[in-house]
């Protein structure tokens, strides 16, 4: 399902993505294989921490929020996961920042995937697995926001002005008791960071 946005903005959700045996397999796996960890970020000039847990793979160092996640090996079951997602997008990627929501508590900010090394129009993929969770869009400026239910085995791309003019994020659902294992997929230009 495509929503087209305004500005040459887009997204695209397809659920389900995958085979269902498969991506119950993939989410186990992933549970296991990544190194989860709860970070300190900036927010409005005092460190705060995530309310969430996050872990990546990638080729190139990537900053967000005041931190860098420096390079670090795909996992066998990221690769794979990688693989997929580009078979299906067809866009290249080479880093994957993956957050744990455990319940309902944790969330994620309004925000933008816009920092300079992912380039002047940088796609987004974002698969989920485990509990529906809300994600919501809205323009930078005024105009109609779009909400999205999330479920396990979908996959959502965010495209074209999408960053560049819209800001998105997954409020708090005190009603969700199980966790929701979300991976973004991106292609950091491998530009330095200074």
């Amino acid at each position: 399902m495509r929503f087209e946005l305004e500005h040459g903005a887009f997204v695209e959700l397809r659920d389900p993505w995958l085979a269902e045996d498969l991506a119950e397999q993939l989410q186990r796996r992933l549970l296991e294989e990544l190194q989860w960890e709860q970070r300190s970020i900036q927010l409005f000039g005092r460190s705060v921490l995530q309310p969430r847990l996050i872990a990546w793979c990638g080729e190139f160092p990537y900053r967000y929020s005041g931190q860098t996640l420096e390079a670090r090996a795909w996992t066998s079951t990221c690769e794979r996961v990688r693989r997929l997602v580009e078979q299906t997008t067809e866009c290249p990627f080479n880093h994957l920042l993956a957050n744990l929501y455990r319940d309902g508590n944790d969330s994620m900010g309004f925000h933008a995937d816009n920092e300079s090394e992912l380039g002047p129009q940088p796609q987004v993929a974002s698969a989920s697995f485990g509990a529906t969770r809300r994600f919501r869009l809205k323009p930078r400026k005024r105009g109609e926001a779009l909400s999205l239910e999330l479920r396990h085995n979908s996959l959502l791309l965010m495209a074209g002005a999408t960053q560049a003019h819209y800001v998105h994020g997954v409020p708090k659902q005190p009603g969700v008791h199980a966790p929701r294992l979300n991976l973004t997929f991106r292609r950091v230009l491998g530009a330095p960071i200074s």
